[in-house]
């Protein structure tokens, strides 16, 4: 179980009210034991449902209103619900519809929605698993990088996230994604390992190398392995869409190897994908994108207050290791 202040968790009474607001008051469970939490998760809190009918359905919660968080993640699930529409309705990713969405905070202090249940594992507890052959998730992520070749097909018309107005380039976008984040880290005064100033200048000396992109492309950036739900050998769910992005497909978590290798081999995902060549700008703007996501995973740690400082050490150390001296 992931623990962290940003889990809006709920009683049982105001789980039922959900339950009666989203599937009416004849699937509201008799019993006190209807509800799971789903413990995979970092941001949100999610429960596995079990309606009286028998059907099964997911609820996830956003933070409580008073809970700080980064500034990439304010009113995040308004853009996650904006992202499933935009997949189911363009895409033939196999993503869960959304049975009732409530943004009022008439019930909880927070968005929420529901969702039907989708069975399966994560990719990831598979390959920690070791239970399966090798060829068996490398041909897992060859799908996965067919499915999100599919979802990078989707143009949009303006560049950030999905709700709201957007930037006209890809480079302002990212350059207020970079911004924002270092924002968030030096607020607090936490320790990066690295000068906040340095990181900026050695983003200004390569922003361009975004500029050559110039179609808005609809990017899911979050489809790790976790993210991923498979049964008999087949992806039949993705999941937690709530950092969707109008950008650049390479900032893709599938990608996201070519230069962590951590992350672990991004070879079959490449394959799925069809990404034949690598120039020299599409390498800079891959290592960029990088370290905006370890920076990501380094200030994330002071907002959520995990238990440990585990992910901070080994994130800071991805990021020297992307800089150097």
């Amino acid at each position: 179980m992931v623990e962290s202040v940003t889990k809006n968790r709920q009683p049982v009474e105001v789980l039922r009210r959900i339950v009666a607001r989203a599937y009416g008051d004849s699937e509201v469970p008799d019993g006190d034991d209807f509800a799971t939490e789903l413990g995979d998760g970092f941001f949100n809190v999610a429960y596995r449902i079990v309606l009286r009918s028998g059907r099964q359905a997911v609820v996830k919660i956003a933070p409580p209103a008073g809970v700080p968080v980064m500034t990439c993640e304010r009113d995040i699930m308004r853009n996650e619900l904006a992202a499933i529409a935009l997949l189911r309705e363009r895409t033939s990713a196999p993503v869960p519809g959304v049975d009732c969405a409530d943004l009022t905070g008439e019930l909880v202090d927070a968005a929420w929605f529901a969702m039907p249940l989708v069975e399966g594992v994560s990719l990831s507890s598979l390959e920690e698993a070791g239970e399966v052959p090798p060829e068996v998730t490398e041909g897992l992520r060859r799908e996965l990088g067919a499915i999100n070749r599919g979802i990078n097909e989707v143009v949009g018309e303006r560049f950030g996230p999905l709700v709201g107005d957007g930037f006209a380039t890809w480079r302002e976008a990212f350059a207020a994604m970079m911004d924002d984040i270092l924002d968030d880290g030096e607020r607090v005064g936490l320790d990066l390992g690295v000068e906040y100033d340095a990181i900026r200048s050695l983003l200004d000396a390569h922003l361009d190398a975004l500029d050559e992109v110039t179609e808005p492309r609809l990017v899911a950036w979050d489809l790790w392995p976790g993210n991923v739900l498979v049964r008999d050998g087949r992806i039949v769910g993705l999941i937690d869409h709530e950092r969707a992005l109008w950008g650049d497909p390479l900032i893709e978590a599938g990608f996201n190897g070519m230069d962590l290798p951590d992350f672990g081999d991004p070879t079959p995902f490449i394959e799925g994908y069809g990404l034949g060549f690598v120039t020299e700008p599409m390498a800079r703007r891959r290592w960029l994108y990088s370290i905006y996501l370890v920076l990501l995973m380094i200030i994330e740690t002071h907002y959520r207050q995990y238990p440990d400082d585990g992910q901070y050490h080994w994130a800071r150390g991805l990021l020297a290791g992307l800089i150097g001296d």
